[in-house]
C-alpha cells in the first residue's frame, strides 16, 4: 500500500497533467472550429465543379486528353495526407492501415505531414515527395501536391493517381477514405453527395456548346478541378485531425480527474486510519499510566 504521502506526490503529478491536456483541449477546439467551418463552407463548391466535369467529359464528343487517358496499372502513385503532430488517437493509425492496402512494389507515395512522411519511412515504402501545409490550409499549399502529381502521370512515370485521407464526418467521427484523382474520371470510391451516376448522365440528352471550344474549356476546367480537389482533402484532414485532437484531449482530461478523485479518496481513508490509529496510542499510553 502506498504512503500518503506516495499519494500526495501522484495527486499532483496526475494534476499538472491534467491542466496540460485541458490547455490542450481548449486550443484543438479552437482551432477546431476554424476549420470544420473551412472544410464545410469548401464542399459544396468542391461537389459543384466535380458535377461540372463529369458532365463536361461525358458530353464532349470526340474530345480526348491525356489527362482522361485510361491506362494499365502498372505503376500508381498515392497522394497521402496525414498529420503533422500525434495525440489525436487512432486517426493516424486508421488512415495507415488503408494506405497499408497499395502493394509497397508498384506504389509510390506523395506524402503531405510529417506523420505521413515518417509512416513511409519507417515501413520501407517509396517516397516520391514530401510536401508540408498549415494548420489553415490555402489553396497555393494545394497547387505545388497537384501539379506533381499531375506531371508524373503525364510523364507517364505512373498509370493512376489515388488520394487517402481522413474524412471529416463530425467532431466524434472520421473515416479513412480513398478516392480517385488521376485519371480524371468519376470517383467510385468516395460518395460524392448530389452526383449523378453515370447511367443518369449517359441518359441526359442534352446538348453542350463548348466556346471556344472543347480543348480549351476542359484544359482550364481539369487544372482547378485537381487543385481544388487537393483543397479540399487538405482541409478534411485538418478538420479530422483537430476534432480528433480535442475529443482525445478531452478523454485524457477526463480520465486524468477521474484518477485524481479516487486517489484522493485513497489518500484522506489512509490519512483518517492513521489518524485514528495514533489517536488510539495515545488514549492507550495514558490508560497505561493511569
Amino acid at each position: 500500500m502506498a504512503s500518503p504521502r506516495e499519494l500526495r506526490r501522484r495527486i499532483k503529478s496526475i494534476s499538472s497533467t491534467a491542466q496540460i491536456t485541458r490547455a490542450m483541449q481548449m486550443v484543438a477546439a479552437s482551432k477546431m472550429h476554424k476549420a470544420q467551418q473551412a472544410t464545410l463552407l469548401t464542399r459544396p463548391f468542391a461537389q459543384l465543379l466535380y458535377r461540372i466535369q463529369r458532365h463536361a467529359t461525358t458530353h464532349a464528343r470526340e474530345f480526348t486528353h491525356p489527362l482522361l487517358e485510361v491506362r494499365e496499372v502498372r505503376k500508381r502513385a498515392v497522394i497521402l495526407i496525414g498529420t503533422d503532430k500525434g495525440l489525436c488517437g487512432g486517426l493516424n493509425t486508421n488512415l495507415f492501415r488503408a494506405a497499408s492496402q497499395f502493394d509497397p512494389a508498384t506504389t509510390v507515395f506523395i506524402t503531405a505531414g510529417k506523420k505521413a512522411s515518417q509512416f513511409i519511412a519507417r515501413t520501407g515504402r517509396q517516397l516520391a515527395a514530401e510536401f508540408t501545409f498549415t494548420d489553415s490550409p490555402r489553396h497555393a499549399e494545394a497547387r505545388p501536391i497537384a501539379t506533381f502529381a499531375r506531371d508524373m502521370f503525364l510523364k507517364g512515370e505512373v498509370d493512376e493517381v489515388k488520394i487517402v485521407v481522413t474524412r471529416f464526418i463530425n467532431t466524434l467521427s472520421q473515416q479513412a477514405a480513398v478516392a480517385e484523382f488521376l485519371p480524371i474520371g468519376e470517383i467510385k470510391l468516395l460518395q460524392i453527395p448530389g452526383a449523378e451516376t453515370e447511367a443518369e448522365l449517359a441518359a441526359d440528352t442534352t446538348e453542350y456548346i463548348f466556346e471556344p471550344n472543347p480543348e480549351a474549356v476542359l484544359s482550364f476546367l481539369f487544372g482547378h478541378y485537381l487543385n481544388i480537389l487537393i483543397y479540399r482533402a487538405l482541409l478534411e484532414a485538418k478538420a479530422s485531425e483537430q476534432s480528433a485532437r480535442m475529443v482525445s484531449m478531452k478523454n485524457a482530461t477526463d480520465n486524468a480527474s477521474s484518477l485524481i478523485k479516487d486517489l484522493t479518496l485513497e489518500y484522506n481513508k489512509l490519512r483518517q486510519g492513521n489518524i485514528t490509529k495514533e489517536l488510539l496510542e495515545i488514549a492507550g499510553g495514558q490508560l497505561g499510566n493511569e
